[in-house]
């Protein structure tokens, strides 16, 4: 299953957990599905909030074509909800417009317990590799990938993903590494980062 549904230490998958709080007032660690990502308090760079909303995601190269669910922030655990559909992807709500200052956040399954969901192959991206979010106005943001990265879910980097940027940045996250059957949650992260692509 998707492990790293939508906590910030990411389980796209079925894993719930909490993260303690730091004293930058960011979680110390993250755990959870990817569907529970925890929002981090860092300081915001970018302008007033938009009314505009993230609607779709699209990449090419993984043959990714997908709605996106807004999600929220569970409000007794603190963590991001998971998209309710396997095969849709989710964007943070309380976060960054994609296109605007900071970094947006995108959260998906890699699998069910049936079959792969909508970012099962998320790690085949590599840098170079094209995003495209569609917004509510009707406007498309391309993003081009940077890096793809694994992170345990008890050392996810918070900072580097959720901590401000001066510049358009865009992080999707799904499961990824063993799926440890006893508490049904995969153990890592997969964190893709990319960059709003220059016009």
């Amino acid at each position: 299953m998707l492990a790293a549904t939508a906590t910030i230490a990411v389980a796209v998958g079925g894993n719930s957990g909490s993260a303690a709080g730091a004293p930058n007032g960011l979680p110390s660690r993250a755990a959870g599905n990817a569907g529970k990502f925890q929002d981090p308090s860092a300081e915001n760079l970018s302008g007033p909030r938009s009314a505009t909303t993230a609607t779709r995601v699209q990449i090419p190269a993984i043959g990714v074509d997908s709605g996106l669910e807004q999600l929220a922030l569970d409000p007794a655990s603190g963590t991001l909800t998971p998209p309710v559909a396997w095969l849709s992807a989710g964007w943070y709500a309380g976060g960054t417009v994609p296109g605007d200052i900071g970094p947006a956040v995108i959260a998906g399954h890699v699998d069910s317990v049936t079959k792969p969901a909508v970012f099962a192959r998320l790690g085949e991206l590599v840098a170079g590799s094209s995003i495209v979010v569609t917004l509510s106005d009707g406007t498309a943001k391309e993003f081009v990938v940077e890096r793809v990265t694994r992170a345990p879910k008890d050392a996810f980097p918070t900072q580097t993903v959720y901590g401000p940027t001066p510049t358009p940045q865009l992080r999707l996250i799904t499961c990824d590494g063993i799926f440890n059957r006893v508490t049904g949650h995969y153990l890592d992260n997969l964190i893709v980062f990319a960059s709003l692509a220059p016009r």
